[in-house]
């Protein structure tokens, strides 16, 4: 009985899903004019999600006039390069946002100026702002969706594509070892290096080969950070020391990832201070307590166990340092 309920939930996602990737590609297929853009502060996967998806389209509908809009990210550049926004782009055409979860966050533009708007996103649901929204917080990433979608509708999948989602996947997975990397992630990336024959490791050198520079970087967040006795780890980056390391807010909080697994360390934490935006970007992972919803109270958000924010002065971040504090103050005891 257990097993027909859940042949019977699982037909049903299934019929959900092939809707959705129907309704998706007919509103590509319409559109002869299709914008595409992710979130601010850039990352491989908002990248590699959004340039992917441009290649797609122009290798299924050549004629098709396809732009990928934000602020460059120039440690990503590999990826490819993006579109300056213009009003022209407005006229009579669809817009699709991927890997952003709210209508702040999206890089650029607004997506209630255009005809019609997708929303691609494996965050949790925060807002809906988008005419169409496919939504999965189970897929390691945006790029993972896009992969999803390819291989479900007429939609040709060529190898620039490939890599660029490949790595997209792989920098939000952490290499799947996120908790979120599942048969079907494996089934997909199988799928995709069988069907383009795409370069791994040239591929990896592109995503992790670092100057010098960066690796000293790296360095000075490893000696300096601050563990409290419940395992929060964290760093304030001042701009003067950005500058110092000739480093910019961003490419400071991707470094996060590199913290993973110090044994004393149950949380850890990335504070830059934006000059230019007048904010302190924060970068937060877990390895067991559930950091959204700290984030969510502090104006951020994200997945369970990663999650960002953006706060208006370094006292703010002592705040959150001690709320981050307290709940795995709660783990610890709730796990003993």
């Amino acid at each position: 009985m257990q097993e027909t309920h859940i042949s019977s939930v699982n037909r049903k996602c299934e019929i959900m899903y092939n809707r959705i990737y129907s309704k998706i590609y007919k509103q590509i297929k319409k559109y002869d004019t299709i914008v595409i853009a992710r979130h601010v502060g850039a990352d491989p996967d908002a990248l590699g999600s959004s340039i992917g998806l441009k290649d797609i389209i122009l290798n299924t509908f050549p004629n098709k006039k396809v732009y990928v809009i934000g602020h460059p990210a120039s440690k990503f550049k590999y990826l490819g390069i993006l579109d300056k926004f213009n009003e022209e782009m407005l006229n009579n055409s669809l817009l699709i946002v991927t890997d952003t979860p709210d209508k702040k966050r999206v890089d650029g533009v607004d997506a209630s100026r255009f005809s019609s708007s997708i929303k691609i996103d494996h965050h949790p649901f925060i807002e809906k702002f988008c005419d169409i929204e496919w939504i999965n917080d189970s897929a390691t990433s945006a790029s993972e969706m896009i992969l999803e979608l390819v291989r479900n509708s007429k939609l040709k999948l060529n190898k620039e594509a490939a890599e660029k989602l490949y790595i997209g996947l792989v920098a939000d997975s952490n290499r799947f070892l996120f908790y979120y990397t599942t048969p079907k992630t494996f089934e997909l990336v199988s799928w995709l290096i069988k069907k383009t024959n795409i370069d791994i490791t040239k591929l990896y050198e592109k995503l992790y080969l670092r100057p010098i520079k960066e690796i000293k970087f790296q360095g000075y967040i490893e000696s300096h950070l601050e563990i409290t006795e419940s395992g929060v780890a964290s760093i304030k980056l001042t701009d003067e020391i950005l500058h110092e390391y000739s480093a910019d807010p961003g490419s400071a909080g991707n470094m996060i990832n590199n913290l993973n697994y110090i044994e004393e360390v149950l949380v850890w934490a990335v504070f830059s201070e934006d000059k230019m935006n007048n904010t302190i970007r924060g970068s937060i992972r877990s390895r067991g307590p559930i950091v959204n919803e700290t984030a969510t109270l502090f104006g951020g958000g994200g997945h369970i166990y990663a999650s960002g924010v953006r706060l208006k002065d370094f006292e703010e971040v002592d705040a959150l340092i001690e709320k981050l504090n307290e709940v795995c103050e709660e783990y610890i005891q709730e796990n003993q």
